[in-house]
């Protein structure tokens, strides 16, 4: 995985968890009371009727259970003519939703390797929730029939364009479900034989040791030591120390079949590595010890391992880093101590049923002539028992998708950069009222067209409670990763809680936000009186927000989609992510907001955004203070706290973190000499030193030419 990638996953992940170990602080005990997910499939029977609907077959028909790698069910007609197989996404694919439960669909394919019907079992995906009728998912789901699954990614695309904007607006959900559908049918297709896949079991797994994979020629082995190295470098510069010590021990091992991958790798990391692959490229692990690196270091130049090579037939391929994976340590405890373990991505025609050998040049300046070298090479064959007609992994849906989104990522990308520049300088930018105001409404209107409305990059809080719902029915980053731009903007956030607190996504990234904040702007423009709260009033209503956050999170516990309803207190799926595509009183919901905030600027993030609430937390544990005063504010001076539109500034003059939006604008009037009382006050105390001061000179030059 791309290094970056590694990272946003971590930052995004920490920061979750402290917002979630936070909240469990608070409810001691609400783990405990929630069932781990039970790992089997939902429709544990597939009846003749539904086999029958499937196929839009005439009952009777005869339907058989089929175990081992790839469960399924074969259906018959009662004559014994084969209407094709039934398999379960959850069961083959485990395919997780959004809400951190399965998405299970029921794929039917036929024998030549064709989707004949899907039909979606069982939910809890926030989106498909509410708003939508039980017709427009089933012919969503529905749509896939017909797909060919020898290419089922190309012969998918129609599928989603019959789905209805509402649903197509659902990119995650939809993603898991397309994934989910196509992913089944493959594999299922391919177990059964009726689609030819490639020629490497990727299926069957059992476990094994190393010197069994070594016994077998799963895994291959070569030494070359000192004195051999010394022998070929008679004459080098630098010459090699003989001895029998290892110049260079080599193991090699074709990665794709699970019984030795993942024997090697461990689950994880061979999933992984092999996840990734595309048609025809295959996974080779390479682990050396010894005085001279298979790997060098001037690859990280070039791009190019010029130290290593694989060679057959004809062919020479060349290892690039594209694809190259390194390898922290291997899963068999009994493995050989290696300096440098590596994984490389093979394809360009590559044959892995085929011989070949991988080689490891080593090269000394000679004394005179030309460079002297020594080759260190293994011959490689993958034992039979591997070669059979297995599914060749398609590619995970959060690589294709990352992969078309990655402009937009790279905008997103873009923004974040902008908006830490700015937060970094803003000293820079409050100094001058009118380029920070020119700067922040630009930067809002950016974020509520392209970002919200443009490419749905607006968070939510059901998004916090399906990663603790993750956590506590078993994580998979897939799920997470399948929305670059949720995911981007995450691991900003989680990075920014600790530097600037919750307003640096509430006050600058958040669509809806934005949304209120502008029309605010139209509304005082034209003369809309603003109305203020009493203090006392104004921090009581904050526990509107708190609670009701508090509340989706509790209810989760007990009914995922039960929080999710209560979520739909949040407008951001109406207003935003669907544009006001919605039943009446979702739309008549986000215009009553968007009226209240007309007269009290981003009265839903004050008292009632539980998003907001949730970023509150975590924000606690904010490292800096960027944001300055003054020991006359709130004491002589209050103009900041009556200036602030969202009231985040109390009597004495504090800013509460849990509030403020980062706006700045406290900063502009803190800045500005015209506007700051205690600024104009010492401006007029110099003025009247400097008075004084000329006075006294004037006197004095009065009074010596009279002497």
């Amino acid at each position: 995985m791309n290094p970056l990638v590694c990272l946003l996953l971590h930052v995004w992940r920490t920061s979750l968890l402290v917002c979630v170990l936070s909240l469990l602080l608070a409810a001691p005990g609400a783990a405990e009371r929630v069932l781990p997910l039970e790992r089997r499939t939902i429709a544990a029977e597939l009846t003749t009727a539904a086999a029958a609907a499937l196929f839009g077959a005439v009952e009777p028909v005869e339907v058989v259970r089929d175990a081992g790698d790839v469960p399924g069910w074969t259906v018959r007609t009662d004559d014994g003519t084969l209407l094709g197989y039934v398999g379960s996404t959850w069961e083959i694919a485990r395919s997780v939703g959004y809400s951190g439960r399965p998405i299970e669909m029921l794929v039917a394919i036929s024998p030549s390797g064709t989707i004949v019907a899907a039909e979606l079992v069982r939910h809890a995906e926030p989106i498909l929730t509410l708003g939508l009728s039980d017709e427009d998912i089933a012919r969503f789901v529905g749509a896939f029939a017909g797909v060919d699954l020898a290419a089922p990614r190309e012969s998918a695309d129609a599928a989603e364009q019959s789905a209805p904007d509402i649903i197509s607006r659902a990119t995650v959900s939809t993603g898991v479900i397309r994934d989910g559908i196509l992913r089944t049918g493959r594999t299922l297709a391919i177990a059964r034989g009726a689609v030819e896949a490639g020629r490497i079991d990727r299926v069957s797994y059992e476990p094994s040791g190393w010197e069994a994979l070594i016994a077998e020629g799963a895994i291959a082995q070569v030494r070359s030591t000192r004195e051999d190295a010394a022998a070929a470098f008679t004459g080098a510069r630098v010459p090699v120390t003989p001895g029998q010590g290892a110049f260079l021990d080599l193991w090699v091992a074709l990665l794709d079949p699970p019984t030795i991958g993942r024997n090697l790798l461990g689950q994880k990391l061979f999933t992984r590595a092999v996840g990734g692959l595309g048609a025809g490229e295959v996974a080779l692990f390479v682990g050396s010890q010894g005085l001279h690196s298979h790997r060098g270091t001037d690859w990280k130049k070039s791009h190019v391992f010029d130290r290593i090579a694989v060679v057959q037939g004809e062919k020479r391929y060349e290892l690039t880093d594209e694809g190259y994976t390194r390898v922290d340590r291997l899963a068999l405890k009994e493995a050989p101590e290696m300096k440098e373990r590596s994984i490389f991505q093979l394809g360009d025609g590559f044959d892995p049923v085929e011989p070949f050998s991988v080689e490891v040049t080593a090269t000394r300046p000679a004394q005179t002539g030309a460079d002297l070298t020594f080759v260190t090479a293994t011959d490689y064959h993958l034992p039979a028992r591997f070669v059979l007609e297995p599914p060749a992994p398609p590619e995970p849906l959060w690589q294709t998708t990352w992969r078309e989104k990655r402009l937009t990522v790279a905008g997103v990308g873009l923004m974040i950069g902008l908006l830490t520049l700015m937060l970094f300088v803003q000293e820079a930018l409050v100094a001058r009222p009118g380029l920070w105001r020119g700067f922040r409404y630009a930067f809002l209107a950016v974020t509520l067209v392209w970002l919200g409305w443009g490419v749905n990059g607006q968070l939510s809080v059901v998004q916090v409670v399906a990663f603790l719902q993750s956590l506590l029915s078993g994580f998979r980053w897939e799920t997470f990763l399948i929305e670059p731009v949720i995911f981007t903007l995450w691991s900003f956030v989680a990075l920014g809680l600790l530097f600037w607190g919750r307003g640096v996504y509430c006050g600058w990234l958040c669509p809806f936000g934005a949304l209120q904040e502008l029309t605010n702007v139209v509304a005082r423009h034209f003369g809309v009186q603003q109305l203020t709260f009493r203090q006392a009033l104004h921090e009581r209503l904050w526990t509107i927000k708190y609670t009701l956050f508090i509340a989706i999170l509790a209810l989760s516990f007990y009914s995922m989609e039960s929080a999710i309803t209560l979520a739909e207190t949040e407008p951001f799926k109406t207003a935003i992510s669907l544009r006001m595509v919605r039943a009446w009183p979702f739309v008549l919901f986000v215009l009553a907001i968007l009226a209240a905030g007309l007269f009290i600027e981003r009265f839903y993030c004050r008292y009632i955004c539980p998003l907001g609430a949730a970023l509150a937390i975590p924000a606690k544990l904010k490292i800096f203070d960027w944001l300055h005063r003054r020991p006359q504010c709130g004491r002589e001076c209050r103009l900041c706290e009556e200036r602030c539109t969202v009231g985040a500034i109390d009597r004495v003059g504090r800013i509460n973190p849990n509030e403020c939006v980062l706006c700045l604008r406290c900063q502009v009037i803190y800045n500005d000499s015209t506007t700051c009382p205690t600024l104009i006050k010492r401006a007029r105390a110099a003025d009247a030193r400097q008075a004084a001061i000329e006075k006294a000179r004037a006197a004095r030059e009065v009074k010596e030419p009279s002497q």
